[in-house]
């Protein structure tokens, strides 16, 4: 992506605040797709990891309720 303006003059500029808060999100996103990138060429280069070595998929799912339970209260 180029980092210059969109040269479109339908665009408006947003305010300090909201840019700020898009960059960061842009920012958390890609350094989501980085992983899921690093996971992918780990996999190319080694394979695929053992049946033996890996977490089941009910424990991952446990401990990820766990965290989200941990979290701040939210409404249903």
């Amino acid at each position: 992506m180029s980092q210059e303006p969109a040269a479109a003059p339908d665009r408006q500029p947003l305010d300090e605040s909201a840019a700020e808060s898009v960059r960061r999100y842009a920012a958390d996103q890609r350094a989501r797709v980085d992983v899921l990138a690093s996971v992918l060429e780990d996999i190319a280069e080694h394979g695929y990891p053992s049946a033996e070595s890996g977490v089941p998929w009910e424990v991952a799912r446990d401990a990820h309720l766990a965290r989200l339970a941990d979290g701040e209260p939210r409404v249903a």
